[in-house]
Order: structure tokens, then sequence, then C-alpha cells
């Protein structure tokens, strides 16, 4: 046995280090199994492809829907994520008392932490049920769409996607929630 553990921490206990003042907005962290992870800066091709997002999906689901941007989602007693988008059913005031715990589709950016999105938050939001993952991946310039969360086969405590597709810059592809409103990819892209 390990004389080093590792102190995991619930969603319970990392919200009340927010209330507390422990954790501030000045501290780019996520709770993402257990743990309280570092949030890498952004650079101007991650921030762009975020706001690009987050326009193409507004103009996709429109109404009836939030489209949130770098906003927390209590997934689990042990996530709390803050994905780069996130389109969630309601408005903007359904939540101001609790934040969304599901999401139809979440799109995140990424480039140095490909492989965190990739294991990782995959396995939260597969975990969480969330139908739609997309990842812009700024390196390659694809789309990595993931669908239909599963449990691994790989590992009985770890779920994942049972599909996953890539499209280039010049391809579309459509939302689970919205397949009558295809997305060229490429207004995706930085």
């Amino acid at each position: 046995m390990s004389a080093v553990q590792l102190r995991r921490w619930t969603r319970d206990e990392y919200d009340r280090m927010i209330d507390a003042g422990v954790l501030t907005e000045n501290d780019r962290v996520e709770l993402i199994e257990g743990e309280i992870v570092n949030v890498t800066p952004q650079n101007s091709p991650h921030a762009t492809a975020v706001q690009l997002g987050a326009a193409a999906l507004r103009r996709t689901f429109g109404e009836g829907v939030d489209v949130r941007q770098q906003l927390p989602l209590a997934l689990s007693d042990d996530s709390e994520p803050e994905p780069d988008v996130a389109v969630v059913i309601g408005s903007i005031r359904d939540y101001r008392d609790a934040h969304p715990t599901t999401a139809l589709l979440i799109l995140e950016v990424a480039d140095s932490s490909i492989a965190f999105e990739r294991t990782k938050k995959a396995n939260v939001y597969a975990r969480a049920k969330v139908a739609d993952y997309w990842l812009v991946n700024l390196t390659d310039r694809i789309l990595e769409v993931r669908r239909f969360p599963a449990p691994s086969t790989d590992s009985t405590d770890r779920w994942d996607y049972a599909v996953v597709e890539r499209y280039a810059a010049s391809d579309r592809v459509a939302p689970l929630a919205r397949p009558q409103a295809p997305i060229a990819v490429g207004d995706l892209l930085p």
C-alpha cells in the first residue's frame, strides 16, 4: 500500500470551496473525477474557435436552448467541468439556482490538452450520457465527433463513446438533436 494517497473531492465540497472564497474566478480550475484540475490558459486560436463554435451552435439550435460558454455543468457527484461550449435545454434563468446536469451537445476546443479531452473529459461526458461530444482539434484542424455513450470495453469503471468520427474543414455535420441543420466544419475552425 502506498504511503501517499490522492485526496478526491466531491462536487459539494468543491462548490463549498468556491462559496468560501478558497477558489475564486481567478483560479482556472475544474473538478474532473474528484480531482481539481488546472485549466490551460487560452491562446488566440483556442479563443477564436470557442467563439466560432458558440455562434454556430446558436444559429443551429435557435430558441429553447441555452448555449453556454465555459460555464459549469453539474454532471456527477465528482465532476463539475466547464466545457468550452455546452448546449442545454431551457433558458439562462432556468439555471439561476443550480447548474445544468446534462447537455444536448458539448463542444471542447483543444491543442495541447487533446489527450485529456479524448480520455478524462470523454469519460466524464459519456458517463453523464451526453450523447453528442464534439472536439475541435486545432492541431490537426479537424472536428472529432463522439456519439452514443457506453461503458468502455477496456475497463469496468470507465465510459467512452461507441462512435468516433473525424471531419475535415470541407465537411458538414449535424448535431444529433438537430439532424436537419448541418454545420460546416470550416465554420468551427479559426
